[in-house]
């Protein structure tokens, strides 16, 4: 069984920008650490889906319990909402945070600092693209030793994500990230598939092709910026699956989704997962 803690803040003493004290203005981060007879020192934080206004379950906890069967520890992101009355950059200031604690407290929870990746799904694929790119390496002369830590991840795995905020987008969610009338130039710094460079962490990418609430253009676009510059990444477009599919079956996962067995094993070539 998983090793599960309770949620913990992000920042301590408040979150930057908060709007108040209540639960939707603190961000945390559940650790699930894989059993230790299992864990190959690997770490994803997971960002769950739900249009930047939610946060669905199954994107989250079943996510991570899963991670935890492959030898993987992981870590559920909550971060805030647009629902909440956040816009961006709460959402990315949340997600940095989270790569850099768990490089922060690697030694307490047996993580590898140079296995951290990002996994999103729907809006939380496009968080964790967000996160994959636009990142720093960390500020060493920084008083909170959390923030001396980089917030690059080394890998992503986004699910049927958004990953645009123009013509392809969702519309729910640029309106939750972004609010009415963005300027254009936000409009584009958070179009992911214009901010790839050769820098960008490999990925995994999955979606449906029938996808009635995510175009499928926004992994198709993604994918062909990964190309474009040279990054490493799978690609795997099926051909039927309601959106918000997740591993489209209940713990402890006797008969995932194809996808997630196609991950397992991109995870081995990534080292993350024993072969």
């Amino acid at each position: 069984m998983a090793q599960t803690n309770a949620p913990l803040p992000l920042w301590p003493k408040g979150a930057p920008g908060a709007l108040g004290q209540e639960p939707k203005d603190i961000p945390t981060l559940t650790p699930y650490l894989a059993p230790a007879d299992k864990a190959t020192g690997a770490a994803v934080v997971v960002c769950p889906g739900g249009g930047y206004g939610g946060l669905a379950p199954h994107e989250g906890h079943d996510y991570a319990l899963f991670l935890n069967q492959q030898g993987v520890h992981a870590f559920v992101l909550k971060y805030r909402l647009g629902t909440a009355g956040y816009r961006h950059p709460a959402m990315l200031q949340d997600v940095q945070r989270a790569l850099r604690l768990v490089r922060a407290r690697a030694s307490e929870w047996g993580v590898d600092k140079q296995r951290v990746g990002v996994m999103g799904s729907s809006a939380g694929g496009h968080l964790a693209s967000t996160a994959l790119t636009h990142f720093d390496r960390g500020n060493p002369n920084a008083t909170d030793p959390v923030e001396r830590e980089s917030c690059r991840p080394d890998l992503g795995i986004l699910c049927y994500p958004v990953i645009s905020m123009g013509p392809l987008t969702h519309a729910g969610s640029k309106l939750n990230l972004l609010g009415p009338n963005p300027d254009p130039e936000l409009v584009k710094l958070l179009s992911s598939e214009l901010q790839v460079t050769a820098d960008t962490p490999p990925c995994f990418i999955w979606h449906t092709a029938d996808d009635a609430v995510v175009k499928v253009e926004n992994a198709l676009e993604f994918a062909s910026a990964l190309s474009r510059h040279k990054v490493p990444f799978a690609l795997h477009i099926y051909p039927k699956g309601r959106h918000g599919l997740g591993l489209a079956d209940k713990p402890p996962f006797a008969q995932p989704h194809p996808w997630a067995l196609e991950l397992v094993r991109w995870l081995k070539e990534q080292q993350f997962v024993k072969p």
